[in-house]
């Protein structure tokens, strides 16, 4: 399984190697834009992108983006909630 993680295309860096700039929840990183240029790479600016690995896979529209990110944030709350969890059952067994 992978995971694609939402992200906006602010900036084309290098056309020619079709990389532009992602904002990724607030932390900027180069994306290879190759699987998503439709008629013009600069059409890409302001658009929202799964990427993946360093890959922009899929445009996407900003509501399944939020959505999307907001699961992502569901999920690393209940991860944490279920660390804390187990943590909290190794404190309560009678150590010998």
């Amino acid at each position: 399984m992978c995971l694609g993680i939402p992200g906006q295309i602010v900036a084309i860096t290098d056309p020619d190697r079709m990389m532009a700039m992602a904002d990724v929840s607030g932390v900027r990183r180069q994306v290879n834009v190759a699987c998503v240029i439709g008629a013009s790479i600069d059409d890409l600016v302001g658009k929202w992108a799964l990427i993946h690995v360093g890959f922009a896979m899929a445009v996407i529209d900003e509501d399944e983006a939020a959505k999307t990110l907001e699961a992502l944030r569901e999920l690393g709350e209940a991860q944490e909630t279920l660390a804390a969890m187990a943590e909290g059952e190794r404190a309560l067994e009678v150590q010998p």
